[in-house]
């Protein structure tokens, strides 16, 4: 999932930071590729219309 796509789904920074419960300084320091638990999160936030990366998902997978 990249930065670019999350802002854009969310409208800006702001937003984005309103969503997820934290700072917008802290959503300007992600990388392009969003934080993979952040991924999680803003997949589940958004019923998923954005989709974590596979690396993500491994995290979402219960052990075996």
């Amino acid at each position: 999932m990249k930065k670019s796509e999350v802002l854009a789904h969310f409208k800006g920074v702001s937003k984005v930071a309103a969503a997820l419960g934290i700072s917008p300084g802290a959503v300007s320091q992600w990388p392009e590729d969003v934080p993979v638990l952040r991924q999680l999160q803003i997949q589940a936030l958004t019923g998923g219309q954005l989709r974590a990366s596979a690396d993500a998902q491994k995290f979402a997978q219960p052990a075996a």
